[in-house]
């Protein structure tokens, strides 16, 4: 055969087999969301009416609800927007200082400080820019008037960093009054380091100095803000309404997403063990589990990028009653297959059965909140973002 008719047989066969001869992205296709509302059935509470609240976010991470009834929603790139009554206000909240944002980074989570009504403080985490083109995820708080922030400070600083890896950033006031923060921890072996910030979940006072009662205060090489340690990225952090608990959730990597109840100085295993394998295939640990290390309420496995969480305890939804919802932003790995996560548990807070909704919509749900009103309240991590209502449909 002729050195033209070799070099003739690749195009022959890419015209005879042509998905084979262009790699085709993973994924699959996302339409925009459409103006809704959607009625979705459901396996308990059965006809649920999702409605578009509100587009024109741009990657948005957290909301909270104000007194009044309108709602603060963080946006990755670095703004705090106000919706009130389902309408977005096109202007910003002032004062809110430069982040980071690069991959993951950016302006995150928000919470109201216990006593608002009387003070007006807001807190919120972002990626702070440092020298060197690195970044601190950080806490900062801020007094909320007239729609700026004034008087912003840093209260945590957590440890500089280069790279793009995940910041988690989520933050929660306790009914001790304290105030917990999640940081990310899944670059090495960072997490079960005593002296660094990162991989663990912090409690703090509302200035951000520790207090006495954590439980490693006064312990060499540990830092006296650390409450558990062990954590890759946690992408939910919320105090159950009904029992007062600190549960948190984590990211794993490809499989081993899970959720913890969080007690004083424990470890929670990252990376020592995990239900998960790294990206290329093998796997974390031999064993997900080991003595002195806290063992999981839930996983996941494949994962699907859990990022938000609630427990629901209105009346709109008599069927779903402390059951949690989580956001995910995909599964298996798979861009386009996010939905909203269903968990039951029994009395003694064991899993009995799993729902996924809304996956016909492809959204990133990155969060769930349960609003004043009884509905849930849903963001999804998109370039044009929206906020979403859960209600009943009849």
């Amino acid at each position: 055969m002729s050195a033209a008719s070799w070099f003739a047989i690749p195009m022959l066969f890419a015209a005879l087999y042509p998905a084979t001869a262009q790699q085709q992205p993973i994924g699959v296709p996302v339409p925009p969301l459409g103006a809704g509302p959607f009625v979705v059935d459901t396996a308990e509470q059965h006809k649920i009416r999702v409605t578009v609240v509100t587009k024109g976010l741009v990657h948005p991470w957290s909301l909270v609800f104000l007194p009044d009834g309108s709602m603060l929603v963080t946006e990755r790139p670095g703004r705090i927007r106000v919706v009130r009554e389902g309408v977005l206000d096109p202007k910003p909240i002032g004062g809110v200082p430069e982040a980071r944002t690069k991959g993951n980074g950016g302006l995150m989570d928000i919470a109201l400080h216990p006593k608002f009504a009387e003070n007006h403080l807001v807190y919120f985490t972002y990626d702070k820019p440092m020298e060197n083109d690195k970044g601190a995820p950080t806490v900062a708080r801020g007094k909320l008037e007239g729609g700026i922030l004034t008087d912003v400070r840093d209260i945590v600083v957590t440890d500089a960093y280069e790279g793009t890896g995940g910041l988690s950033g989520r933050i929660a006031f306790g009914r001790d009054g304290m105030l917990y923060m999640a940081t990310g921890g899944n670059v090495g072996w960072v997490a079960q380091e005593p002296s660094s910030l990162r991989g663990k979940i912090l409690r703090v006072r509302d200035d951000g100095s520790a207090p006495p009662d954590n439980p490693f205060v006064g312990r060499a090489g540990y830092r006296p803000e650390i409450y558990t340690l062990g954590h890759r990225n946690s992408l939910g952090l919320i105090v159950h309404p009904e029992t007062g608990a600190l549960w948190n959730h984590e990211n794993g990597p490809n499989g081993g997403d899970k959720i913890n109840i969080i007690l004083p100085g424990r470890n929670y295993g990252w990376p020592v063990v995990s239900f998960g394998r790294d990206y290329a295939g093998p796997r974390i640990s031999e064993s997900p589990t080991r003595e002195g290390m806290e063992n999981p309420l839930v996983v996941w496995i494949p994962s699907i990028a859990v990022a938000g969480m609630t427990v629901y305890t209105g009346d709109r939804f008599p069927k779903w009653k402390s059951n949690v919802f989580v956001g995910s932003m995909r599964t298996g790995e798979i861009p386009g297959t996010g939905h909203l996560e269903r968990i039951v548990f029994n009395e003694s807070t064991q899993e009995l059965r799993r729902e996924s909704l809304l996956g016909e919509l492809r959204q990133r749900i990155r969060e769930v909140r349960q609003g004043p009103d009884g509905y849930l309240y849903l963001l999804t991590d998109e370039d044009d973002g929206a906020l979403l209502r859960i209600e009943p449909a009849q």
